[in-house]
């Protein structure tokens, strides 16, 4: 990606370089300081990539087969998917163009591969603001959902569904254009921090509040059984541990790239800072594992997406 601090990976391959880890130019590690770097070979780069291409691909067939999953709800967790898919195949691309490059068995000027790394920054970025704007949005249609039950399906309408998709997806592209042009503004790179920062705190906000309502419902109804503490407490656990695990998902997995960016800002030629950058394609690959992770989180949980996807494994169109 087209991130000060980190060498483009395509015109890398060109001059010969390494390319499992990043060359920093403006951060590198200039004093001989030992630092700590995880080396993220090209062929997991691949394997986590085409993981992640074929599941996500395999819950966009499935919700476009079934017209019950047609709802504004599977809308979002559609677009999350297409968007977790787009971030796994142009790392793929990418990926495999390198390794064409350096086998030798592809050749191309700069000129070309200058173009080619555009468009793939360009798509990564997009896809995963996009994929940002989505768990956010699953997130409101949720909360929505417990809070203004009656109201729900009247407020949130397919069509309404489709308009807010239809704005994330432009806003997604005008924006990542925008960053990849100016990627070396401190202002994009601040809005980009901020972005992330908002949508942790919306959906911390939002799964937290959630949860104390299903808690206090959970009571409510432990009163009318007379069973009250073990009702309670059993359910109040059961929701802390699973509000953390996707939180903490979340921020593990997106948070050491926003983090990235911020120290580009804040020290871009400290050497601790420069022991960080050196780790850019760990970062990236956390984010591929999020989109491996997030089928499991908000589409393989319904019943009838299972059983949806079990026909489109077995061709039963």
């Amino acid at each position: 990606m087209a991130v000060q601090g980190s060498q483009r990976r395509l015109l890398g391959s060109l001059n010969s370089t390494p390319t499992a880890i990043p060359q920093l130019g403006l951060a590198a590690n200039q004093t001989g300081a030992r630092c700590l770097e995880v080396s993220i070979s090209d062929g997991l780069f691949l394997s986590l990539g085409l993981v992640s291409l074929v599941e996500n691909a395999l819950v966009v067939a499935t919700i476009a087969k079934n017209r019950n999953l047609h709802s504004p709800m599977y809308c979002f967790i559609c677009c999350l998917a297409l968007s977790d898919l787009l971030v796994s195949g142009s790392n793929v691309l990418e990926t495999a163009v390198i390794l064409l490059l350096e086998a030798g068995a592809l050749v191309a000027r700069a000129a070309v591969l200058q173009q080619l790394d555009n468009v793939i920054d360009v798509i990564t970025c997009s896809s995963m603001l996009s994929s940002l704007c989505f768990l956010g949005a699953i997130a409101v249609d949720r909360y929505i959902s417990i809070f203004y039950a009656l109201r729900y399906h009247s407020t949130v309408t397919l069509p309404r569904a489709r308009r807010a998709v239809a704005a994330i997806w432009v806003a997604s592209v005008v924006f990542s254009t925008l960053f990849i042009a100016y990627y070396d503004h401190v202002a994009v790179l601040l809005c980009l921090v901020v972005f992330f920062l908002a949508m942790l705190v919306l959906m911390a906000v939002l799964y937290v509040h959630m949860l104390a309502r299903a808690c206090q419902h959970a009571q409510g109804i432990a009163r009318l059984h007379k069973r009250q503490r073990p009702v309670h407490q059993g359910f109040g656990l059961k929701g802390a541990v699973t509000l953390t695990i996707l939180l903490g998902i979340f921020f593990l997995c997106w948070g050491p790239f926003f983090l990235h960016l911020t120290l580009i800002v804040l020290c871009p030629e400290h050497p601790t800072c420069g022991c960080i950058f050196k780790n850019f394609n760990l970062f990236l690959a956390l984010i591929i594992c999020n989109a491996i992770i997030d089928p499991l989180i908000y589409a393989f949980h319904s019943q009838e997406l299972r059983r949806t996807l079990k026909e489109v494994l077995t061709c039963s169109w």
